[in-house]
């Protein structure tokens, strides 16, 4: 991904933690990675294994081709 695809994949992913009442870090705990990794992929820092994906589409209720498609 470069670096304006990571930038709509975090804004996406904080939109919808936002939308769903979640804190980073419970976005965290359940996801089961580090808050240091959610505040990351908000930011668009970082990239994103396609198992946290997966966890974070689930945990978030998004259909992973959403996140794909960078589309609410």
């Amino acid at each position: 991904m470069d670096k304006e695809d990571l930038k709509k994949l975090a804004y996406i992913i904080k939109y919808s933690r936002d939308k769903k009442g979640l804190s980073q870090e419970r976005l965290a705990e359940l996801a089961g990675v580090s808050v240091a990794t959610i505040g990351a992929l908000e930011r668009g820092v970082a990239n994103i294994t396609l198992t946290n994906y997966y966890n974070i589409c689930k945990i978030l209720d998004i259909d992973m081709g959403v996140l794909n498609n960078f589309q609410l």
